[in-house]
């Protein structure tokens, strides 16, 4: 029987509509989250007066039985029964053959729309709690990495050119920052995501005396939601976190690509893990990076879940209306592509292999000490403009001659600028150029130790605030 066929009596739902307008087969894997979500009105009902202590009783043990169930038996929340429509349909059919007419009661004072707005934003939750935990292993293994490359240094790029050397930490370090910045959206969402819509009812509020209060402390949510009608009809939380989630996805895929050009021969900077790779079913010889590609093209998935959200909820009107159905798979999809793709990308940087001599000798070459040597002019009184472009005649020489700034002869050198003295050498040496960049947040060495450190304690403050949560 339908939770709504009072109204409908001898009326039989199109056969093709029934099935098309169900949410049972996606909406199913909320099953804990509707548990929780009635466990927590049960005890607000025994408060209310409306259930008495065995009645209470009996509906906490059958959802537990429930969630049991859902958890351990395989087939029990398989999509066959086309008359259960959605979660909680499901759920209460299941309490009333469970424990009989006493499941009845649990709908008293609520509405479904309560109910998938609780679920969705207790699965959002969750799932910002266990991907704050992947990002924290994510941010370790970058740790890791850059604590190995020790003074190793490599070539920055801009334009996908050459510009200057980095310390390879110092660029592993680029990347941390950026999820140290999803973490942090993440956990500023949850803050709005963790207030609690029952006893909001239909749209207008309970029609008991329920205890909101009490019912979101039982779900470990900070408050109610102020406004009923809001707290139905509202999905920002959704759109937020998916719309977090797609900036996640597109650093994850900005990783990938620099990855997937440095596994290249003709960059030669990293050794592509076997466990992380597949072959070609042609060429024997190659190397696919396929789990490199397929982070970079899930983002696309993810992004596509925040457009779908954006569009479906832009022209609704308060407060529930049947389209918010349509929320929900683009949350589970972006939560789950998330997810997976930090899980991928943190073996993948566990197994990675750099080739630490190849990366240094490519940041000796192709004039990366030019900045150097016109910052070397610069202390000696040369405007800058004007060292520019000594330093970039000089380096057209070079060309013509095909040879580094540092083998010209100092009378060659002092062609383009009478300032060049016998120790400019000294600071066009590759360690020279990596140190004068001594400011914060720099490359040189005696910053970038710091930095290490630094990430190092705020990984441990993420790992340890996504434990207290989740």
């Amino acid at each position: 029987m339908k939770m709504w066929s009072g109204r409908f009596q001898g009326v039989t739902l199109d056969a093709n509509f029934e099935t098309w307008q169900r949410s049972f087969p996606f909406d199913r894997r909320l099953i804990p989250y509707e548990v929780a979500a009635s466990k927590a009105h049960a005890r607000a009902l025994r408060s209310a007066g409306v259930l008495n202590e065995d009645e209470l009783a009996a509906i906490l043990g059958g959802l537990d039985t429930i969630a049991r169930r859902a958890a351990q038996e395989p087939g029990y929340l398989d999509d066959t029964d086309l008359e259960v429509e959605d979660v909680h349909h499901f759920v209460e059919r299941e309490l009333v053959a469970a424990i009989g007419e006493t499941g009845l009661k649990l709908h008293t004072g609520r509405s479904r729309n309560e109910q998938i707005a609780t679920d969705l934003r207790l699965f959002v939750r969750a799932a910002i709690d266990e991907l704050r935990l992947a990002l924290a292993d994510l941010l370790r293994r970058f740790l890791q990495q850059a604590e190995q490359a020790g003074p190793a240094a490599m070539p920055a790029y801009t334009h996908m050119q050459r510009a200057e050397p980095v310390l390879v930490a110092h660029w592993l370090l680029a990347f941390a920052e950026m999820f140290l910045r999803d973490a942090e959206r993440l956990e500023d969402c949850r803050e709005r995501v963790n207030l609690c819509p029952l006893g909001s009812g239909a749209l207008a509020g309970a029609t008991l005396a329920l205890d909101r209060e009490r019912m979101a402390a039982d779900l470990g949510f900070r408050a109610p939601a102020a406004n009923s009608i809001d707290a139905t009809s509202d999905r920002d939380f959704a759109v937020e976190f998916v719309q977090h989630l797609s900036l996640l996805a597109v650093h994850l895929s900005r990783w990938a690509e620099e990855m997937l050009l440095f596994s290249t021969q003709e960059y030669g900077f990293v050794r592509l893990p076997a466990a992380f790779s597949t072959g070609s079913s042609a060429m024997p010889q190659k190397k696919n990076p396929d789990s490199l590609e397929l982070i970079r093209s899930k983002a696309g998935r993810v992004i596509g879940a925040a457009t779908t959200l954006l569009v479906v909820t832009k022209g609704l009107p308060l407060a529930y209306d049947k389209d918010m159905q349509e929320t929900q798979e683009p949350v589970f999809e972006a939560a789950e592509t998330a997810l997976s793709a930090v899980q991928v990308a943190t073996g993948f940087l566990a197994a990675v292999e750099f080739d630490w001599p190849r990366m240094q000798m490519a940041a000796s070459r192709g004039f990366m000490n030019a900045m150097a040597a016109a910052t070397y002019l610069v202390r000696r009184g040369v405007p800058f403009r004007r060292a520019h472009e000594q330093v970039g005649q000089a380096v057209q020489y070079c060309l013509e001659k095909e040879c580094e700034l540092e083998n010209l002869g100092l009378d060659e050198l002092r062609r383009f600028s009478p300032e060049f003295e016998e120790n400019v050498y000294g600071a066009l040496t590759l360690a020279a150029v990596l140190d004068c960049h001594d400011v914060p947040g720099g490359t040189a060495p005696q910053r970038v130790q710091p930095a290490i450190a630094a990430l190092r304690e705020k990984i441990a403050k993420l790992g340890g605030r996504a434990h207290a949560h989740a």
